[in-house]
Formats: structure tokens, C-alpha cells, sequence
């Protein structure tokens, strides 16, 4: 996401944010903020609860593996 915002200039953000404020009014601004932070926020908790259930995963399939190899080295 840094590396899109990187090719956006100061007038471009202005004139996104002059399109917005023409679109939803002064009042819809802050709901429509909050309701973006707050998808983002459970965005981001859903991509952390799937990593922590992959590195579970991997971490019981790794358990299994060493579990077999000594196993088999006995």
C-alpha cells in the first residue's frame, strides 16, 4: 500500500479529497472514515487469524514429522 501512495502528489490527494467533500458533505465524512477504519481494523485481525492458524498448522505437521523420524531413528 506505501508504494501507491508514493505515485499520488499533494494536488492529486486534494483534488481526491475536494471530490469527496463535494460527494458526501462535511457531516457523511467522519462516518464514512470511521467505517473504513473499522473494516481495516477487522481486515487486518482476519489476515492475523490466519497466519496464527497457518503457523499452527505448520508448527503440529512439524511436531508430527519430528515425532515420526524418531520414531523410526528408535
Amino acid at each position: 500500500m506505501n508504494a501507491i501512495v508514493c505515485f499520488i502528489s499533494g494536488q492529486e490527494i486534494f483534488i481526491v479529497f475536494v471530490v469527496v467533500l463535494l460527494l458526501f458533505g462535511a457531516k457523511k465524512i467522519p462516518e464514512i472514515a470511521r467505517g473504513l477504519g473499522k473494516g481495516m481494523r477487522e481486515f487486518r485481525k482476519a489476515t492475523e487469524d490466519i497466519k496464527r492458524e497457518i503457523n499452527e498448522q505448520s508448527e503440529d505437521i512439524s511436531n508430527d514429522i519430528n515425532d515420526i523420524k524418531k520414531t523410526l531413528n528408535n
